[in-house]
């Protein structure tokens, strides 16, 4: 029994690493950002077409945010501060394209499916849109 404690937390170490508040932040940036990975299979099986879900983005931002605080407060380490210093950018643009696109469409009255805003009649029902 002491041995796999011993083996388990050597010098107080859980699995040889040395655990604190930043790395811990730290592990849970890394598994937002690769929690968007599940969503985005989820999604696409769900579908049975590639997806990729709003969710994926959200969970991108805060997953490179985390790991960009965790690279300048904790690590100070100029590499890893460069590799997530601006991943963020295009998460955020696609964010604001989706916002862009959502506010183009329009909603059948019948069925509640969205079409494009210059559709004629809905895709999923036939119900023609008025003008």
């Amino acid at each position: 029994m002491l041995a796999a404690i011993d083996w388990l937390f050597p010098n107080g170490d859980f699995l040889g690493i040395s655990w604190n508040l930043w790395k811990i932040f730290g592990w849970a940036g890394n598994a937002i950002f690769f929690s968007r990975f599940v969503v985005q299979w989820y999604a696409t099986e769900k579908r049975r077409q590639v997806v990729v879900p709003v969710a994926f983005w959200w969970l991108s931002i805060l997953g490179s945010w985390m790991l960009l605080l965790y690279a300048l407060f904790y690590r100070r380490d100029s590499v890893f501060v460069l590799a997530n210093a601006f991943n963020w950018i295009p998460y955020v643009r696609n964010l604001m394209i989706h916002k862009r696109h959502q506010r183009e469409l329009q909603i059948c009255p019948a069925c509640e499916y969205s079409a494009s805003s210059a559709a004629n009649f809905c895709s999923h029902c036939g119900l023609k849109f008025e003008e």
